[in-house]
């Protein structure tokens, strides 16, 4: 019996210990021109908002798409959320109506017509080395 649980006792520790590479492929953009912002969220993080996320990467954009790989994630739900900075200004601009003038997406390419979409619609389960793609409007 000890040594069944020793053993099971290892293959959770194994398998909480593993980590995952994600690979975010974005198209879309309308130019090269400035920067993709890619964070990526876990179910406790404040999802969509830039600046409270799990990890974020800053990436170029090669004519109208980018690539990013998140390396060393442990295995759940996450969800994403890309934003193109044109101008370079590090934010998500809006118009006087709080209506976004860059483009953006989600993953799951979850969208909402008024609001950002929820955890869930945009969530995705990370157990193994993923890639994802990310159409942004």
């Amino acid at each position: 019996m000890n040594v069944f649980l020793s053993l099971l006792s290892l293959f959770i520790l194994i398998q909480s210990s593993t980590n995952y590479d994600l690979t975010i492929n974005v198209k879309g953009f309308p130019s090269s021109k400035g920067d993709a912002y890619i964070a990526i969220y876990r179910a406790s993080d404040d999802f969509p908002v830039f600046g409270k996320q799990f990890k974020g990467k800053t990436s170029t954009i090669a004519g109208t798409t980018s690539q990013v790989v998140f390396s060393k994630l442990p295995a759940g739900p996450y969800a994403v959320a890309v934003y193109h900075d044109k101008n370079n200004n590090k934010v998500l601009d809006k118009n006087y109506l709080g209506i976004p003038t860059e483009v953006y997406g989600f993953s799951n390419n979850a969208r909402r017509t008024f609001s950002a979409p929820s955890f869930e619609e945009a969530s995705f389960m990370v157990s193994a080395n993923k890639t994802i793609n990310i159409t942004v409007k």
